[in-house]
């Protein structure tokens, strides 16, 4: 799919694989809109790379409507959805408190916010997005409407000690990934998703350099965290390549997490 001139919705746009990705697809001569919660930095980016900021939460049906009707105000219909929009926590499924034996168990209302943000709002997003698509005309020798890139995580296969909503949700990412393409495959939209490993993001940059090293280390090889430069470039291709659909890839440099 030829991609200049073309637009495009990227969530989580604001900073880490998102920004990157918004970055990269600018360089393509794609306009970009970028949803977010962090208007500063979202703002920002946006300006940088030209293209438009959308303040979005995407677990609120409003929100997101609002969103895609500032971007296509702005730029047209978009053929190119990426989501990365998403967080994590670490809770034990359930424990015993180490100082006064207290035995807890994993708030449900935690659990689902996680669900609700990584395995919802991509789904919202994604639907929303591909019932824009199907208003536009096809193009290209085969009929392509649009492609649409989601981020789960290298947690959706080995989830660690604590992961339990994190990788549930991002395990839904990559088990809805080929349903969703089947779906859409007779209107010329096709569907892809990355499971990053451990990426040097907003997420990882406060931890302490001793961790980031230990992290770094753990990868077999290069034994460094991933680029968000190099979630871009394979989002991008993911978008450009016709022949990519259905498919879920990791992007983790060979790495396998341990429990913990």
């Amino acid at each position: 799919m030829e991609l200049k001139g073309l637009a495009a919705v990227v969530t989580g746009g604001a900073s880490g694989l998102g920004a990157a990705t918004a970055r990269k697809l600018a360089s393509e001569g794609v306009k970009v809109a970028l949803f977010d919660l962090n208007a500063e930095k979202g703002e920002a980016v946006a300006a940088e790379i030209g293209g438009i900021f959308c303040l979005v939460n995407v677990t609120d049906n409003d929100s997101v409507d609002a969103g895609f009707e500032k971007a296509r105000a702005a730029h047209g219909q978009e053929r190119i959805l990426v989501n990365c929009a998403g967080t994590g926590n670490a809770v034990k499924t359930a424990s015993r408190s180490k100082e006064t034996g207290e035995i807890r168990h994993f708030p449900l209302d935690a659990f689902d916010r996680i669900i609700q943000i990584n395995l919802v709002g991509s789904f919202r997003c994604i639907a929303k997005s591909a019932a824009g698509m199907l208003s536009l005309p096809p193009i290209g020798e085969h009929g392509e409407r649009g492609a649409i890139v989601n981020t789960a995580s290298v947690a959706a296969e080995d989830g660690q000690i604590g992961q339990a909503a994190y990788a549930a949700s991002k395990g839904g990412v990559v088990g809805m990934t080929l349903p969703i393409a089947r779906d859409l495959s007779s209107e010329g939209i096709r569907v892809n998703t990355i499971l990053p490993g451990i990426f040097d993001t907003p997420l990882l940059q406060g931890a302490p350099d001793n961790v980031k090293a230990a992290l770094a280390a753990s990868v077999p090889f290069p034994k460094r965290l991933g680029n968000p430069a190099e979630y871009a470039s394979l989002a991008v291709e993911m978008c450009r390549n016709s022949y990519f659909n259905g498919e879920h890839v990791r992007l983790d440099g060979a790495i396998r997490m341990a429990p913990r």
